[in-house]
Formats: structure tokens, C-alpha cells, sequence
């Protein structure tokens, strides 16, 4: 690992958001990180990336990296191909990935720790249930959603949930017609009355189907319950735009940790924590402080990998993932 030295000019950086302009929570999260970062005094441009391969992607970005940016910031796990791509393309090219899992000597990783509070979602999920049947929900298979999950599920058993768990990716984060019929389908078909949603732009859809069917919503990233109260119970809380603010911040200072990996998790409950609303009990409230503490602590090793079954996507509606 070694730290990114910068010129006495002023960096310009470029912050790369994907999906439609202006859609989805996670990105909301990332352009306020962009735009801290902006009242911070930084030279900082952002850039939405609508295209869905890997190699689209790549493409799309290949004009910020010819030396017009210091740093490419690419927000979340979606950054992972293009930027595998053009980090092998553009050697000298700086980037950094928030969320993300690339390693490579001009890469820096930043990472706000959803799985912590993913792990909590489903502690929480293990207590409210009383249809026996809990259930995680999201678009593309990128690590950080494939963490979550992982991390979800391992709270519900670690709670000691004895019912049964129903998981799904639909493909596309940024689908709301579609993820309302995946997830409408979802509810007749399992009876899951609770479901941690880990969506973007596709999210307007699930809570339009949780409220139709009476499903208890866990959101993520930012504060739904407030947004929300009458179908989110609670919300994953993490701030992955601080992961940007960060990144430029260090770039700046010269301290970039390229080929290395930054974190922070629920010792910074600004940045991670999960939010209950007011229909939690007292129970559950307690039961979900306990094993914070225990996570705080170490003393518990958050499974990364989910090995079971994934419940199918609709029939007759599945090229609507495409």
C-alpha cells in the first residue's frame, strides 16, 4: 500500500454515480458526499452513469481518465467492472471505489459498513416476525449487496429465528415497476411479513407492495422510518456518501491509501447504526442494542457468504430484469 502524493495546484475530482440522474437512495447518499465535499472548497464534479454492463459502464467513464481528474471517485459496488476496466487501461489514472471489493495499486477502497447494520436488520427482523417468515430483497448481485444479505441472514439465525427466510435479487436497482412485482409476488406466495429492501431507485416500487400486502419494510442507507413511518419499522443506516467525502479528503491531504482499504462502521453511529421506529418494542429494542454491543466488541464474525436458496423471480415477467 502506498500513499497518493498530490501537486500544489488544486485537484479536480470526479465522482461517478450510477444509474438515472437523480434516482435512488444510495445515490442521493453519494451526491451529498459530493457535495460536502464541494462546501469543503474541493473541485469536485459528478457524473451519472445510466449504462448497465460492466463494459457500457466503462466506456461511459473512459473520458473522465485521460487527465482532466486527479481522482475518479466510482460510488458503490456497481463501480467494481468499469473500474476493473479502466484501472488496467489507464495505469496512472487515481481512482477510488466506495462499497466496492477491487484491489490494485491505483485503486484506493473506502467502505461504510452496511453489513453491521444489516447484521442488526436482522436481529430486529428475528424479533417482529409473527408470520414465521422473514425476507431480504434487492437488485443487482454486487458485493455489497451479496455482503448484506449474507449479513442479514445471519442475524436472523443469530437471534435465533426459527422461521423461514426468503431472499431475492431482481437484477436492476433502479426498476420500480419491477421490483413491485417481484415483491408483490414474493408476499402472496411466502406470506413474509417483514423485508429488509436493499434498492435504489427501484425502492418506490417495493414500498408500494409492502403497503398493498401489509409487509413491515427495514430500508437502508437513509432515515425511511422518517420518511416512511406508516411501512418502514426501522432503516439500515449507512452513510456511504461520507465513504466520497473521504476519499477527496485524503486525496487531498495526501494520503490516499492506494492498493489499501478504508472502513468505519458502528463506532460512528452517525454513519451506521440501525434506526427502529416507534411500533419496535421495548424487547426488541434491547435484543438489538445487545448485539451491537457485541459487535462493537468483536465478538462476532459477520458471515459474508449466504449459501441457501433464492426464491425465483416472477413467471411471464422475468424480461422485465433484462
Amino acid at each position: 500500500m502506498s500513499n497518493h502524493r498530490i501537486s500544489p495546484r488544486q485537484a479536480r475530482y470526479a465522482v461517478v454515480l450510477f444509474g438515472p440522474e437523480g434516482q435512488g437512495s444510495f445515490n442521493e447518499s453519494g451526491l451529498l458526499g459530493a457535495r460536502r465535499a464541494q462546501a469543503a472548497g474541493h473541485a469536485v464534479d459528478v457524473h451519472w452513469v445510466a449504462a448497465q454492463s460492466a463494459r457500457d459502464r466503462a466506456d461511459e467513464m473512459q473520458p473522465l481518465c485521460t487527465g482532466a481528474y486527479d481522482l475518479v471517485v466510482a460510488h458503490g459496488g456497481q463501480g467494481d467492472g468499469p473500474v476493473d476496466i479502466l484501472a488496467a487501461r489507464h495505469p496512472q489514472q487515481v481512482f477510488a471505489i466506495t462499497q466496492g471489493s477491487l484491489v490494485a495499486a491505483n485503486i484506493a477502497r473506502y467502505e461504510v459498513l452496511q453489513e453491521q447494520s444489516a447484521f442488526l436488520a436482522g436481529v430486529l427482523a428475528a424479533s417482529v416476525s409473527r408470520s414465521g417468515v422473514a425476507g431480504h430483497f434487492s437488485g443487482e448481485k454486487v458485493p455489497p449487496g451479496l455482503r448484506g444479505r449474507a449479513a442479514f441472514a445471519h442475524g436472523l439465525s443469530a437471534a435465533g429465528f426459527g422461521g423461514d427466510f426468503v431472499t431475492q435479487f431482481c437484477g436492476h436497482q433502479h426498476r420500480p415497476q419491477w421490483a413491485r412485482a417481484c415483491v408483490e409476488d414474493m408476499a402472496r406466495q411466502t406470506g413474509v411479513d417483514v423485508l429488509f429492501a436493499m434498492i435504489d431507485g427501484g425502492r418506490p416500487g417495493v414500498t408500494e407492495a409492502c403497503r398493498r400486502h401489509g409487509v413491515a419494510q427495514i430500508g437502508n442507507v437513509l432515515p425511511w422510518v422518517q420518511r416512511d413511518p406508516g411501512v418502514f419499522i426501522a432503516s439500515a443506516i449507512c452513510d456511504s456518501g461520507e465513504a466520497v467525502l473521504r476519499a477527496i479528503g485524503d486525496h487531498a491531504r495526501g494520503d490516499l491509501p492506494l492498493g489499501g482499504y478504508r472502513s468505519f462502521g458502528l463506532e460512528e453511529p452517525s454513519l451506521v447504526r440501525l434506526d427502529l421506529g416507534p411500533r419496535i418494542d421495548a424487547q426488541a429494542r434491547v435484543a438489538v442494542d445487545e448485539w451491537a454491543q457485541r459487535l462493537l466488541r468483536g465478538e462476532v464474525d459477520i458471515r459474508s457468504v449466504y449459501t441457501g436458496p433464492e426464491f425465483p423471480l416472477p413467471a411471464g415477467e422475468a424480461a422485465l430484469a433484462a
